[in-house]
């Protein structure tokens, strides 16, 4: 049996079996919902904590609801079956802290019995995916922004930067921004964020935004309920937003700006190496037109060295910016569970969740 690979994230859950060369055959939202004693899901709006979210801002939070989720994907999902469980590789957020790296290997050893386990960061593992083992990675996940310099296959956590904010925020942004417009109806975040996958969109340039805030086609969007929005300008607000942080609210350099900043901060021996192996990953780096923008903003940079970005192999994926982390834990696990270079069952027998630091990452 191949070895499983999962990457929890903030809004959806990946996994599958190390299989490099397709997309992650169980794509799950991360949140869940609360259940009544009799085993049933509650839809009483005045049950407290309907809404459970293991997963927050790319860290784990709620180790209980955590424990619930993973048993669904290994014995749901990927069909393990207890008793015989196998190898599992898990991505590991930037700056994970070290209790929750050992209280993850603890969980999955004493509870879910597994034979062997190993972790990788997500930025590595996002350049595994293009085939490269140096470089610097973007990613622009549901609850964060990291920004993480990677030199022969190990990041630089002093030059790393996270930014506490992401999809999510984006969402809520656009929220208020739909109400302006939109006055007279009320329209849930859960709409919201499907407003925003199916609208949102990157202008070419800061002229180019400008020019939409004056005049912009109108579109008419129908939701569930039946009552009927406008969507306009708002459409490239979002997008806007993650190269002008200020129409957040937020006093922050754009993501160009706080990618030479980052790799500024690395030995200059290694800037040609990183600027031009640069991979942007995460769900909102999907959006039309971003890519387009990132490219033309990094042209206009005023870096010595410019940000190129890496074009991932024809044989991967469609949408692989999306699952960067799951497919480059699909490449590793290839290699570190047939070379005995995992966390085994003996392992931490013998020394317990600290071996977690000693093997992996």
């Amino acid at each position: 049996m191949e070895a499983a690979v999962v990457d929890p994230g903030s809004s959806l859950l990946k996994a599958g079996f190390a299989i490099p060369d397709q997309t992650p055959p169980m794509i799950i939202p991360s949140q869940m919902k609360s259940m009544l004693d009799d085993g049933s899901v509650t839809d009483n709006p005045t049950f407290d904590d309907v809404a459970v979210d293991p997963v927050c801002r790319g860290y784990v939070r709620d180790w209980d609801a955590m424990e619930d989720l993973l048993h669904y994907v290994l014995y749901t999902g990927l069909g393990w079956e207890i008793g015989n469980e196998g190898q599992i590789l898990f991505t590991d957020p930037l700056c994970n802290p070290k209790a929750n790296k050992e209280q993850l290997v603890q969980l999955m050893f004493e509870t879910f019995n597994i034979s062997g386990f190993y972790a990788s960061e997500q930025a590595v593992l996002s350049l595994y995916s293009v085939g490269r083992i140096s470089g610097c990675t973007v990613d622009i996940g549901h609850g964060k922004i990291d920004i993480a310099p990677v030199i022969e296959g190990a990041v630089n956590h002093i030059a790393s930067r996270r930014f506490e904010f992401g999809g999510i925020d984006l969402t809520n942004f656009l929220a208020q921004e739909l109400g302006k417009s939109n006055p007279r109806v009320n329209i849930s975040i859960s709409d919201v964020e499907k407003i925003k996958q199916l609208y949102s969109c990157c202008a070419e340039d800061e002229l180019a935004y400008q020019q939409t805030q004056v005049s912009c086609p109108v579109e008419t969007h129908t939701l569930p309920d039946g009552q009927v929005i406008t969507i306009g300008r708002e459409r490239y607000t979002i997008g806007e937003a993650l190269f002008q942080p200020c129409l957040l609210g937020l006093e922050a350099h754009g993501i160009i700006d706080q990618l030479v900043r980052t790799i500024s901060n690395v030995s200059s021996d290694n800037h040609r190496q990183l600027l031009e192996n640069t991979v942007v990953c995460g769900g909102t780096s999907a959006m039309t037109g971003f890519e387009e923008r990132f490219q033309k903003e990094s042209s206009l940079s005023s870096s010595a060295i410019r940000p190129t970005l890496v074009k991932p192999p024809e044989y991967m994926p469609e949408n692989l910016t999306v699952y960067s982390a799951w497919v480059g834990g699909a490449i590793l696990a290839k290699v570190v569970f047939p070379q005995n270079q995992h966390v085994t069952k003996a392992d931490y027998d013998e020394t317990g969740p600290s071996i977690v630091h000693r093997k992996c990452f």
